[in-house]
């Protein structure tokens, strides 16, 4: 039998052999691929979303996204023009201290969230831009909040750019039904893949886009990115053992962004 010490370095020599085969000196990384072709823009609402907004009632069409009664402000979504017809996904109300501002342009979507950071007086979204089957894609908003409560948008990231930013760091490479994901050249996390019925993976076979989201939970904002796999046989990726990948998001000026800190969520 053996003792606990030998027990121990035979582990240790397991976990660094893993770590050695997806970390090899002569691994070939590739680049992913991204789902997104384009950027979306900035959207304009119907002309029935302005005429709803304009004497802004806050009513049990609109639904309350975001609250802090202690800093005296409230988000609310604007739901449905009336019993029979839906907002589409457009208007944003920011109240203030008792001042209103509506935003009709802003398209909120499913399940937004906000946080607002009183010491610089920012307020930020994360706003559904495409949702469907397999796909939620968020754009983030970043809204300044002026001394008299009033709320303009300072800049805001189209998915496209988020995605192009983060085509440029990430990296992957497969081995068998090992795949790597790396930071340019920093392994993130090793998965394995388990479909074996899909025909093996396609020639171009990670890709990014379909799942792009914002956690506004702390101070610190960060992107959220699932990677999906592209079988030869099948229409849609998969994400089943996929790993969530995150990183900071840092805003500057009015028309720039960057990302770092990239790493695997726990």
């Amino acid at each position: 039998m053996m003792k606990n010490g030998t027990l121990w370095m035979v582990a240790a020599l397991v976990v660094c052999g893993i770590m050695m085969a997806c970390q090899g000196k002569d691994i070939e990384v590739k680049p992913i691929s991204g789902t997104i072709e384009e950027a979306f823009g900035l959207e304009s609402a119907s002309t029935e979303v302005r005429e709803a907004m304009a004497c802004v009632e806050l009513d049990d069409r609109y639904e309350k996204m975001f609250e802090d009664q202690s800093k005296g402000i409230a988000v609310w979504s604007l739901m449905r023009l009336s019993e029979e017809r839906s907002s589409e996904g457009m208007g944003i109300v920011v109240v203030k201290d008792g001042q209103t501002t509506v935003f009709p342009d802003i398209r909120h979507g499913n399940n937004p969230s906000a946080r607002y950071d009183a010491e610089t007086q920012t307020l930020w979204l994360a706003c559904g831009e495409m949702e469907g089957t397999g796909i939620f894609v968020q754009r983030l908003y970043q809204l300044h909040i002026n001394e008299d409560g009033s709320a303009n948008i300072v800049q805001s990231i189209d998915p496209y750019d988020m995605q192009q930013a983060l085509l440029q760091r990430l990296s992957y490479n497969i081995e068998g039904q090992s795949i790597s994901f790396y930071d340019k050249k920093k392994l993130l996390c090793c998965v394995t893949d388990t479909v074996s019925d899909m025909g093996g993976f396609d020639e171009e076979p990670v890709w990014i886009g379909e799942q792009l989201s914002y956690d506004l939970s702390d101070e610190t904002i960060r992107v959220r990115c699932l990677p999906g796999l592209k079988y030869v046989t099948g229409l849609v990726l998969s994400y089943d053992v996929m790993p969530t990948i995150v990183a900071d998001v840092e805003m500057s000026g009015t028309s720039s962004f960057t990302i770092d800190n990239i790493k695997i969520k726990d």
